[in-house]
């Protein structure tokens, strides 16, 4: 069993707890949070710690780092967390679910959140510092930048590139062989045909409101 400690107290860093304890060979020690957000002692009956101890409490030749934060701010805070850890000599844990399915010649990078029902084929990269919800599809040879999140249902297709600190929302789709480029945002649904620019965003149009109500429908 490898010993980790979770950055936060929130709602990722419970998902992260129960995550590495119910389906992994990690132990989970304790937490750690930015001094001015420590507010409670313990967390899962576990000690939480400030980051200003963190170092003499959790040891960076004894215990791993493990950073699930979400992507605010397209992924700047979490990548800016990853690397002050990394610069401090922390190494990191990568949590893949037993229930995805990663095939061989596939690459994970350190500091990964794979959740359940996530497919990475064949000589497919997935970088360090990246989150998968549950139920994405990363086609074979394609790349995952560091920093990037990807949320639920996403399908990335074959032989694509994408850049660092990417966001892509539930049922984003990237057709084959395109390369998205670094802090791009694609919205729910969106589908992306044609190679982006950096820094782009893509919003796919809402459902259009029926103008009638549905007692007025015959749904047979």
């Amino acid at each position: 069993m490898k010993n980790v400690v979770v950055w936060g107290t929130g709602m990722l860093a419970d998902l992260a707890y129960l995550y590495l304890t119910e389906d992994s060979n990690y132990t989970v020690c304790g937490f750690v949070v930015d001094a001015e957000y420590k507010n409670m002692d313990n967390f899962r009956s576990l000690p939480v710690v400030s980051r200003d101890v963190l170092e003499s409490v959790f040891p960076p030749n004894t215990f791993l780092m493990f950073v699930p934060m979400s992507q605010t701010t397209n992924g700047n805070l979490r990548k800016e967390k990853y690397l002050e850890l990394k610069r401090c000599g922390y190494s990191f844990a990568s949590y893949i679910s037993s229930k995805a399915q990663v095939f061989s010649c596939a690459t994970i990078g350190e500091n990964c959140f794979i959740l359940e029902n996530n497919t990475i084929q064949y000589y497919a990269s997935v970088a360090d510092n990246v989150m998968m919800w549950s139920g994405n599809h990363v086609g074979h040879h394609s790349t995952i930048g560091s920093h990037s999140f990807l949320t639920s249902h996403v399908v990335i297709s074959g032989r694509v590139s994408v850049g660092e600190k990417c966001y892509f929302g539930v049922n984003s789709t990237v057709g084959d062989g395109i390369s998205v480029a670094e802090d791009n945002v694609l919205g729910a649904g969106a589908l992306i045909m044609r190679s982006t620019k950096p820094g782009q965003v893509f919003v796919e149009r809402p459902t259009v409101l029926f103008p009638i109500s549905s007692d007025k429908i015959n749904l047979k």
